[in-house]
């Protein structure tokens, strides 16, 4: 029998109102659907996190572990001023090694671009943080009325489709990789 992803869904904002709580909650109910992944949502506003990079602060140690039991990523980012928040950034900095040999995936939202050039930037963040990213991505542009309180969105058909190809592509990577990892975990690659 094939072990569960554990797949962590990451906030990408911490603005009061966020639309982002809905599209979580959207993304998180599709996934509901699949019985080989483990959802743990992860989201900055339940963590204590410093204001500065404090890697021994409990609130990044937690945040750490989460991080590090997790077999891959969603990061489902809002684009502002072309592109993704600061409190993203300041969460992928604070650790370092949980990001290594797994793959992230993304669920963007935005105006007419749909949240893609967050994402084109967080590609090259992710390079750097040793991760593989996902080529396929949902993309939400001009979002807003389209999700319910409770997640649900206006006519999803499209967005269904984009989800399916891309977490069967992020759930493919997590299968080359984790095993890959157990053999020889990612810290021992010589530089």
């Amino acid at each position: 029998m094939t072990e569960p992803t554990r797949l962590a869904i990451i906030y990408g904002s911490t603005r009061p109102g966020r639309l982002c709580d809905k599209v979580v909650n959207w993304v998180a109910h599709e996934l509901a659907h699949y019985p080989l992944i483990d959802i743990d949502l992860i989201d900055p506003l339940e963590f204590d996190l410093p204001f500065l990079h404090d890697r021994e602060h409990a609130g990044v140690t937690a945040l750490s572990e989460r991080l590090s039991n997790a077999d891959a990523f969603i990061v489902v980012t809002p684009e502002y001023n072309h592109s993704f928040t600061a409190s993203l950034k300041f969460l992928l900095d604070l650790v370092y090694e949980p990001w290594h040999g797994k793959p992230v995936a993304f669920v963007s939202y935005g105006g007419i671009s749909g949240g893609l050039r967050a994402v084109e930037q967080l590609r090259l963040v992710f390079a750097e943080l040793h991760a593989v990213t996902v080529r396929d991505t949902v993309s939400f542009a001009n979002p807003w009325g389209r999700f319910a309180e409770d997640g649900s969105l206006d006519n999803p058909i499209d967005a269904r489709q984009s989800l399916v190809r891309m977490i069967a592509r992020l759930q493919w990577w997590s299968n080359a990789l984790k095993p890959a990892r157990a053999v020889r975990p990612y810290r021992s690659v010589a530089a």
